[in-house]
């Protein structure tokens, strides 16, 4: 019993300084970024002149919770863990999410019922990290992360956003739905293209203000758009 209790002891601790290196790791972001936003408003001209990669912080993987399983292996998986990297007017932010594949199967309708909570995507909940307030789909947002899950329609689609992201995707029991902050419509579009893996794009407006995340697989594009908060 006494040796049980250590292990659960221990394995409670790592998840606690595993989380805590997490947010520090988004903080270090956030200042980067707006150490860089308030170089480029001096109006300094080696900063003008900096390479374009220097000018928005750096997020990845490392933002995404993962449950259990190291960062390689949950790229090895049948539905690697992905990501895509949104940037927008006063912040930056990362999407993470499963992706599967078709693999021959009818997606929408069968695979994804309609009128039914998805995830969108697979294995731990499909989550976006913002550095700074924004807005998806007309819901507003503080900085932090938070989960996307979605009830597709054959002609709409409602995206629901939870602050609860740390936790696997299914099922979308009742005390997860209770936290819902906010949910909007989406219309899917029909595609010529036949996307094996579904994948998540981002989309930015030329000045790289704003842009719309478009979610793809199979036969069907929906997009939402983000703007930035504040």
């Amino acid at each position: 019993m006494g040796s049980d209790r250590s292990g659960q002891i221990l394995t409670s601790d790592l998840q606690t300084r595993n989380k805590i290196m997490r947010h520090q790791r988004f903080a270090g972001s956030l200042l980067i970024g707006v150490s860089v936003g308030l170089l480029a408003c001096s109006g300094n001209a080696e900063t003008q002149d900096a390479p374009e990669e220097m000018q928005v912080a750096d997020l990845t993987m490392d933002e995404c919770w993962l449950r259990d399983i190291s960062q390689e292996d949950a790229q090895a998986r049948v539905s690697p863990r992905s990501v895509t990297p949104v940037a927008f007017e006063n912040g930056q932010g990362v999407l993470c999410y499963g992706a599967p594949s078709a693999k021959g199967r009818e997606i929408m309708g069968e695979l994804v019922p309609f009128g039914s909570a998805w995830r969108v995507g697979a294995d731990e909940a499909t989550a976006l990290h913002l550095t700074g307030p924004a807005s998806i789909g007309g819901v507003a947002l503080e900085a932090g992360a938070y989960s996307i899950y979605a009830e597709p329609g054959a002609e709409e689609w409602t995206f629901f956003v939870n602050p609860s992201y740390e936790r696997w995707g299914i099922p979308i029991r009742p005390e997860v739905r209770e936290t819902e902050i906010g949910s909007f419509t989406a219309t899917p579009e029909a595609m010529d293209e036949m996307v094996e893996t579904m994948r998540f794009r981002y989309e930015p407006d030329d000045d790289n203000a704003m842009g719309n995340i478009v979610l793809e697989w199979e036969n069907t594009r929906v997009s939402f758009h983000l703007h930035p908060g504040g």
